[in-house]
């Protein structure tokens, strides 16, 4: 059984960090192209970042560049996704995909993704 499990979430101030993790059992994640994204009240939900199956090439929304990091450690079979300047805007639930397509998951739609986590919260304060 497939299982993508999103940790790492919580409250923080803004301008703090946080680091999600994205742990899966049951499929190895560096065989497949893995993204974040994020759903905030009210609103769809939207690309974060994805590091791409095998080559590991990094995408990351206009919003989040140069303050997030996503990145994997295959040894432990998860992903990261550590956020850093944190803004109020980034307050949403969290999720991780992955899927067995290459390239940038921001071109792939959402229905379509192979496995999805459960969310974890990320609120930020002022």
């Amino acid at each position: 059984q497939v299982q993508l499990v999103e940790s790492g979430g919580g409250l923080v101030q803004a301008g703090g960090s946080l680091r999600l993790s994205c742990a899966a059992s049951g499929l190895t994640l560096r065989l497949k192209s893995v993204g974040w994204f994020r759903q905030a009240p009210g609103k769809e939900q939207e690309f974060v970042a994805s590091i791409s199956r095998m080559g590991g090439s990094t995408y990351y929304a206009d919003s989040v560049k140069g303050r997030f990091t996503i990145s994997r450690d295959n040894a432990v079979n998860t992903v990261y996704l550590q956020m850093n300047s944190l803004k109020l805007e980034d307050t949403a639930v969290y999720y991780c995909a992955a899927d067995r397509r290459s390239g940038s998951m921001s071109t792939m739609a959402l229905a379509g993704l192979d496995y999805w986590g459960q969310g974890t919260q990320v609120t930020v304060s002022s």
